[in-house]
C-alpha cells in the first residue's frame, strides 16, 4: 500500500509556474504508474499527467501539452508535475494518484488505487 501527500500548490500569476511534489510512503512506490489529476467544484475529475513505472511511458492532457511536465525520483519515493505558463483555467485542487504494477499509463481517475489529499493551485489573471 502507498500513501501520498501532495505539497507545492499555491497562488501565483498567469504565466507563471509552480511545482507539485507527490511524496510517497511504502518500499514499492518505484513500480507504481504515477498520475496527476485536477477538479474544480461541481466538475468531475480531470485527467492532467501520467507517467509509467520507469518513466519511459508519459502522456499528457491536450489542455496541458508543452506547460506541464511530469517526472518522478524513484530514489526518493517523489512525483513531480512542472506547471508553466500557467493560466487562470488551470485553478483547481491537483491530486496525485498511484497505481501498482505500473506499465501501462491510464488516463481514467477509476484505474487509480491510491490517492493523496489534493493541492490547490490558484492562478489569477
Amino acid at each position: 500500500q502507498v500513501h501520498l501527500v501532495e505539497s507545492g500548490g499555491g497562488l501565483v500569476q498567469a504565466g507563471g509556474s509552480l511545482r507539485l511534489s507527490c511524496a510517497a510512503s511504502g518500499p514499492t512506490f518505484s513500480s507504481y504508474a504515477l498520475a496527476w489529476f485536477r477538479q474544480v467544484p461541481g466538475k468531475e475529475r480531470e485527467f492532467v499527467a501520467a507517467m509509467n513505472w520507469s518513466g519511459e511511458r508519459t502522456t499528457y492532457a491536450d489542455s496541458v501539452k508543452g506547460r506541464f511536465t511530469i517526472s518522478r525520483d524513484n530514489a526518493k519515493n517523489t512525483g513531480f508535475l512542472q506547471m508553466n505558463s500557467l493560466k487562470p483555467e488551470d485553478t483547481a485542487v491537483y491530486y496525485c494518484a498511484a497505481q501498482p504494477f505500473g506499465v501501462v499509463v491510464h488516463t481514467t481517475p477509476g484505474e487509480y488505487d491510491y490517492w493523496g489529499q489534493g493541492t490547490q493551485v490558484t492562478v489569477s489573471s
